[in-house]
């Protein structure tokens, strides 16, 4: 059932407002009241999830509602973060700014000490008189510690906010952690290969219970317009879901790499390429642990696709689906024993690159976009589909050409960084087919792949001669964005 289209209900004493308060490059030149048709939007995120879907290739991997989502829009299948960790790159989605602009390195970083005038993404929304409500993880929260409390989060983004916890907080003492099983701690650290199986139901969990209540908000607001973030916490480790979604994939369907052919793979990447894996390969655990724990990521990732679908549903059954704008997309991408590595944290294509699908009512329908876009992007694309004026002061692009024509001109690099420290540091250029990484401004190594012969990133180029003139062309586009990070006297900046 398709509702019809719902009349502006904005008053304009609260557009005249926002326009008042928005800060210098934060101009607000729409009207709100002038929209003929507010368009809504879900804002679904989730936690450390790689390309390992269906509908990005990876067959193994059961996810029918994001297939189901894919064929309502875009599927972006070269989108990348800005920095390839929870905390950053979720700063950097919802302010629309890069790490060097908002100065935000560390998980726990607050944007607002160190940009205050920023306007977010659902604060932008909520300016102009929507409905802007959070439930679960959308800025940084630790999971599963900080699980059914703020977190890092930002009140001034929302109108309302939730925080729920199911079992996987309130039982925490159950999940199995490696080394050491049942009774096993956080190395040092302070991360784990984890997992839990329980015999439960979907709303027992978290992030079940995070779709529980945004399908709430969305009858609750649905005849307003409104922008709820839906945030769930897996496929991040420990990796928890009910057990009927690990009964769909069989452990000796798993594969690793042979951890030989792996360290001969990283033989030609600079150290601080793999910095923080002494623990290597697979972080120290055995292969068979391993195995369990990449079965259980696989379980993780079908757990919040059947939650997906669960919003999906609500959609449609409110009449909602024409005049909502829908978003999926992750922080960044995920090691899972690629190379030896495990988790995030670097350089390479597979930590870098994220899902991201964008449904918007004008849109194209099923299409695939091969661009090389940047999950900053999503801000100004998402005012930009709402029919807003974008704000002078993001960094991103809108996306709206490509939804509408996915194979429209686009001639734009993505860029990812990684902070360990003010005096260790990598940016990556990402084209549509080369990756070119300088660590220390090449100081401490540069690396160069090519995708279009060397998708998995084996082979690093850049010490061959042949490649000087196109290493000295990457390095000059590269060098606008690593220029403009200057360290702090203190040198704290990244703590």
């Amino acid at each position: 059932m398709t509702k019809p289209p719902r009349k502006p209900h904005v008053a304009s004493l609260l557009a005249i407002a926002s326009m008042a308060l928005s800060p210098i490059g934060w101009t607000q030149a729409s009207d709100p009241a002038a929209v003929t048709s507010p368009k809504n939007i879900l804002f679904i995120a989730a936690d450390d999830l790689n390309c390992d879907i269906n509908t990005f290739g990876a067959s193994h991997v059961i996810t029918p509602n994001l297939d189901r989502l894919a064929k309502m829009g875009t599927r972006f299948d070269n989108a990348f973060c800005q920095q390839p960790l929870c905390g950053p790159s979720r700063v950097s989605i919802m302010t629309g700014l890069r790490p060097n602009t908002t100065r935000c390195f560390a998980l726990k970083d607050n944007f607002r000490d160190r940009k205050p005038d920023a306007v977010t993404l659902g604060e932008f929304f909520k300016l102009k008189g929507y409905y802007s409500g959070r439930v679960g993880k959308i800025y940084h929260h630790g999971n599963p510690g900080d699980i059914g409390t703020n977190g890092n989060d930002d009140a001034q983004t929302w109108t309302e906010r939730f925080n729920p916890a199911g079992i996987d907080k309130i039982h925490e003492e159950k999940i199995i952690r490696y080394p050491g099983g049942i009774t096993g701690r956080r190395n040092q650290l302070g991360v784990s290969m984890a997992w839990w199986d329980p015999v439960s139901e979907d709303d027992e969990h978290t992030d079940g219970k995070v779709a529980s209540k945004a399908i709430e908000l969305i009858e609750a607001h649905k005849d307003k317009p409104f922008f709820i973030a839906a945030g769930f916490f897996n496929p991040h480790c420990p990796y928890v879901a009910p057990r009927k979604y690990f009964d769909l994939y069989d452990i000796d369907d798993i594969t690793l790499p042979d951890a030989e052919q792996a360290r001969e793979d990283l033989k030609d990447v600079p150290p601080m390429a793999i910095r923080n894996d002494a623990k290597w390969p697979f972080r120290g655990v055995s292969v068979e642990e391993a195995k369990q724990c990449k079965l259980a990521y696989y379980a993780s990732v079908s757990f919040v696709d059947a939650q997906v679908g669960r919003l999906l549903d609500a959609l449609e059954k409110n009449g909602l689906m024409d005049d909502t704008i829908i978003v999926f997309w992750s922080d960044h991408g995920y090691f899972l024993g690629e190379k030896g590595l495990w988790y995030k944290r670097k350089a390479f294509e597979r930590s870098a690159r994220a899902p991201l699908i964008i449904v918007t009512p004008d849109g194209t329908k099923g299409a695939s976009c091969s661009k090389p876009v940047e999950m900053l992007d999503m801000y100004p694309t998402l005012v930009d589909s709402a029919d807003f004026e974008v704000p002078t002061a993001l960094e991103g692009r809108s996306l709206r050409p490509l939804l509408q024509d996915a194979n429209a001109s686009w001639d734009h690099p993505a860029i990812t960084q990684v902070h360990f420290s003010p005096n260790a540091q990598g940016y990556s250029l990402r084209n549509d087919r080369w990756r070119y990484t300088e660590w220390n401004r090449g100081k401490a190594g540069i690396e160069l792949y090519d995708h279009q012969n060397d998708p998995e990133e084996i082979t690093n180029l850049a010490p061959r001669p042949e490649h000087a003139e196109m290493i000295r062309t990457l390095a000059s586009q590269l060098r606008a964005y690593s220029d403009t990070y200057q360290p702090k006297k203190n040198n704290r900046d990244h703590r």
